[in-house]
């Protein structure tokens, strides 16, 4: 089958490439796309994805992937770890209501009751208007992130 995205390195390229690998300078990941995109270079080895994904024990979709990327966006991005520009779940709760509801943690719990539980604090938050609705495991994360 046709390659659709050739990966052609320069040699500054080719050589901090050879050096990532060589000096496993990096995380694992970024020495592994430096070894798939040596073994791609259509100036080099030039071997197939499947001979590359059974080499480095990836599959062949990955290197389909890499390869594009280079193609596409460059070398800096395809080498280096691309960092995402949003979370890929947004936020449900915004600082000052995560504020308010550790202020209420922080105060005493209700009569009758010795500790805050999960579900009574989600309870009295959404009783005292802090938010709509709110689930014991939201103001869990909310306060492991704080502790």
């Amino acid at each position: 089958m046709q390659k659709l995205y050739i990966v052609r390195l320069t040699d500054q390229e080719r050589d901090e490439l050879h050096s990532v690998v060589k000096k496993l300078k990096g995380t694992g990941q970024k020495v592994r796309r430096a070894q798939i995109l040596l073994k791609a270079d259509a100036d080099g080895p030039n071997w197939t994805d499947a001979q590359i994904a059974e080499a480095f024990s990836c599959r062949t979709r990955t290197v389909e992937r890499l390869r594009q990327r280079f193609v596409e966006q460059g070398f800096e991005l395809t080498l280096h770890r691309v960092e995402r520009s949003q979370p890929p779940i947004a936020k449900l709760l915004t600082g000052d209501q995560e504020a308010r509801i550790i202020a209420t943690r922080l105060g005493s719990p209700p009569k009758g009751y010795s500790n805050w539980t999960l579900r009574l604090l989600a309870r009295k938050v959404v009783e005292l208007k802090i938010v709509d609705s709110v689930s014991y495991e939201t103001v869990r994360r909310t306060l492991k992130k704080t502790a």
